[in-house]
């Protein structure tokens, strides 16, 4: 295995919209979302051994705001995994700051995982992987959307303005996967420019690039509200 790949997860904010009723909600009512447990682990742990399944990883960098004081204790014991406390004020800043913090070197990869994908299967990661290498191409796994999609009205109550094609619409998951430096330099010219990025893809898209779309997984959602938690302890 030539190309080094480095995975890296975003893991410095609070996740305010996902906090549920639990014991440890009670207990640590700061308790940011990707240290919640799920089935008696923290979610953050679940998402980077996700990433370790595929032994090309070579590292797993967690990159956690200056403040934290739970990623020591939650990701005690795993190999191959490192932390970094300098997280930024979005998921933008954070995954600029850990690259910056990581310096690549022009033939690495970088493979972007968020916190709250625990679902994450290991062939789905390896088959972003693979196509990645194949095509000596970023891309990102995503699905197809299944459902007809609605555009809404502004105003409230919301009202259905139009039906909108679906056939070329898909859903955006991470893994995403890029040349380290490429997405580096991506990231910091769409900070200049003012760009709103909300994924590593759409800071790549700006500067012309056409990622991959790899074929997603349904178990691989993103815990957003409080009922994802019990969801996704059915799916592990």
């Amino acid at each position: 295995m030539s190309k080094k790949i480095i995975a890296l997860v975003p893991a410095a904010g609070i996740g305010a919209r996902a906090r549920r009723p639990s014991t440890a909600a009670i207990l640590k009512p700061d308790l940011p979302k990707q240290y919640e447990l799920l089935n008696g682990l923290p979610m953050l742990r679940l998402s980077v051994m996700a990433m370790l399944a595929d032994p090309r990883i070579h590292q797993v960098r967690v990159i956690v705001s200056p403040t934290d004081t739970w990623v020591e204790r939650a990701l005690a014991g795993l190999e191959r995994v490192i932390w970094r406390p300098v997280g930024g004020a979005t998921r933008a800043d954070t995954v600029y700051n850990g690259l910056q913090d990581w310096q690549p070197q022009e033939d690495e990869w970088v493979v972007v995982h968020d916190a709250a994908r625990p679902g994450l299967p290991a062939q789905a990661l390896q088959r972003l992987i693979d196509q990645c290498l194949a095509h000596n191409q970023g891309g990102i796994l995503a699905i197809p959307i299944p459902d007809t999609v609605k555009r809404a009205t502004v105003e409230e109550p919301p009202r259905i303005s139009q039906t909108v094609p679906r056939e070329a619409l898909w859903l955006a998951q991470t893994p995403q996967m890029f040349k380290a430096v490429a997405l580096q330099a991506a990231l910091q010219q769409a900070k200049e420019q003012g760009f709103v990025v909300t994924d590593e893809a759409s800071a790549m898209e700006q500067q012309g690039y056409q990622p991959l779309l790899v074929q997603g997984d349904p178990r691989n959602f993103k815990v957003t509200w409080p009922h994802d938690f019990q969801l996704l302890e059915k799916w592990l």
